[in-house]
C-alpha cells in the first residue's frame, strides 16, 4: 500500500479542510507559545516576525495556513516545524513570563557574557545538529512523497531555523 501524499488538493474539498487545518494548528499552536513567551516580542528570534508584529503577523499566518493546505507534503513540514518551535517556546516561556521580557533578555545577555567565548555557539550548533541528524534521515530513507518525509522535511526546516536565528542573535552580540 502506498503511503504517498497527493501534490496538491484543490481549495474547499474535503482534504484542503483537513491539510489548512494542520498547517492553522501549527501556526497557532507556534502563535499562542511566542505569545506567551514574550507578548512584545522582544526576545523573537525571527525578524521578519518581528517586523510583522502581532497585527500583521496573525494574519498572515492564517492565510499562509490556508493556502499550504492545498499542498499536503507542505502542510504537514509547517505544522511539525511550528510545533517544534512551539514546543521550543513552551519550555522557557514560564521564565520569560515571570521574569518579563526585558529582564530575561539582559540575564541571558549576562549569562552569554560570562560562558566562555564560542561555548553558546557551539551547544546551540550541537542541539541543531543533533536534531537535523533524524530530520535528514526522514527526508533521505522515507518513501517520497510520504508523511514521513513531510516530517523529515519539518525537522530538518527546524533545525535549520534554530542554527540560523540562533547565530544570527549571537552574530548581532559580537563586539
Amino acid at each position: 500500500m502506498s503511503s504517498s501524499l497527493p501534490e496538491f488538493v484543490p481549495p474547499g474539498s474535503a482534504s484542503w479542510w483537513l491539510f489548512a487545518v494542520l498547517a492553522l494548528a501549527g501556526r497557532s499552536a507556534d502563535l499562542a507559545s511566542t505569545w506567551l513567551a514574550t507578548p512584545n516580542l522582544a526576545l523573537e528570534g525571527n525578524p521578519l516576525a518581528r517586523r510583522l508584529g502581532w497585527r500583521w503577523g496573525v494574519p498572515v499566518n492564517g492565510l499562509a495556513s490556508l493556502g499550504v493546505g492545498c499542498f499536503p507534503g507542505l502542510a504537514i513540514a509547517v505544522a511539525t516545524t511550528s510545533a517544534l518551535v512551539a514546543a521550543r517556546n513552551f519550555q522557557n516561556a514560564w521564565i520569560m513570563r515571570s521574569m518579563g521580557e526585558w529582564s530575561y533578555r539582559r540575564w541571558i545577555s549576562e549569562r552569554l557574557d560570562e560562558a566562555p567565548r564560542g561555548l553558546a555557539a557551539l551547544c546551540f550548533l550541537a542541539e541543531s545538529g543533533l536534531t537535523l541528524a533524524p530530520g535528514l534521515a526522514l527526508l533521505f530513507f522515507a518513501e517520497s512523497g510520504g508523511v514521513a518525509q513531510s516530517v523529515g522535511l519539518g525537522i530538518t526546516a527546524y533545525s535549520a531555523a534554530v542554527a540560523l536565528f540562533t547565530l544570527m542573535a549571537l552574530w548581532r552580540r559580537r563586539g
